[in-house]
């Protein structure tokens, strides 16, 4: 079985770049269209070029990396040495991105092993972490791809975004919830359930909605069990509220937080969520 194994994700993960470059990640960029501009998300489109397009309602989309750009960079991996690759992508209920890297790991010249994440974010970087620290312990390929699965499947993705407009735009909600939200004036809590992006509750204002969500949170963190939590927090020009939501929940999880991030979502999570975005991510170790 390959020992010297090689970890890809895609940039929907948000990792910090600290941990990108000490766990030897590989990540693979969505495309964002900015004014017609095909550009890669996180590399050439940053999230505050997106912020200031979608405040004055230009059109932005998304697509995912073509299977020929896995084949790449399955290819250079197995130049350098990789013996087997775990490639782990957000869920496929939201992006074409996991079919194409099963696409292209058909052909590779070393056995690839795709993971299909069924969330976003550090949802799934916290997974892609999983698979490396165990690839880095001398798992297996199909070892390092469970650790990832059930790192994915133990965390909770929660969010508050200020309008469903941006993700009925985007058809990741369905037409009835975005109205129904814009009509009663109420701010959503938003989770992905299933792979899929779902609503969880509904508040009257900014300041509930981002208490509820930060009481969520440490709910979820509570009902981990024994064991450290690791927590992400996201936002999206948001800066601001996204460390003193971070700060309080340091507070508040005490000995139980393990490690705590705090990341800017990319253009491709953005254009769907929309400025104001904050994102809370729960991940049991155990």
């Amino acid at each position: 079985m390959p020992t010297d194994l090689a970890v890809v994700t895609d940039s929907t993960a948000y990792l910090p770049e600290e941990l990108v470059e000490r766990h030897r990640l590989v990540v693979v960029p969505l495309k964002v269209v900015l004014r017609g501009r095909p550009l890669d998300d996180g590399i050439e489109a940053t999230p505050a070029q997106l912020a200031d397009a979608l405040r004055q309602r230009r059109i932005v989309t998304t697509s995912r990396p073509a299977p020929e750009t896995f084949a790449e960079t399955y290819r250079e991996l197995a130049e350098k040495g990789a013996a087997g690759i775990v490639s782990i992508h957000l869920s496929n209920e939201l992006s074409g991105t996991y079919e194409a890297a099963l696409l292209a790991a058909r052909d590779a010249e070393v056995p690839v092993r795709v993971v299909d994440s069924r969330t976003l974010g550090m949802g799934m970087g916290f997974a892609v972490l999983a698979a490396a620290e165990a690839a880095a312990d001398g798992a297996t390929l199909e070892e390092a791809a469970i650790a990832a699965e059930k790192r994915a499947q133990a965390g909770s993705a929660l969010f508050y975004v200020d309008t469903l407009e941006y993700l009925r735009r985007g058809g990741r909600i369905g037409a009835a919830a975005a109205f129904m939200g814009t009509a009663l004036a109420v701010k959503p809590l938003l989770h992905v359930s299933d792979g899929l992006i779902g609503p969880l509750e509904k508040v009257r204002t900014s300041a509930r909605a981002i208490s509820r969500l930060e009481e969520l949170a440490v709910e979820r963190a509570g009902a981990a069990g024994a064991g450290p939590v690791d927590v992400a927090v996201h936002h999206l020009a948001s800066p601001e509220r996204a460390e003193a939501l971070a700060g309080r929940l340091r507070e508040r999880l005490g000995e139980g937080l393990g490690e705590l991030y705090v990341s800017e979502v990319g253009a491709v999570i953005g254009a769907h969520a929309g400025p104001g975005l904050l994102a809370v991510v729960v991940s049991p170790r155990r």
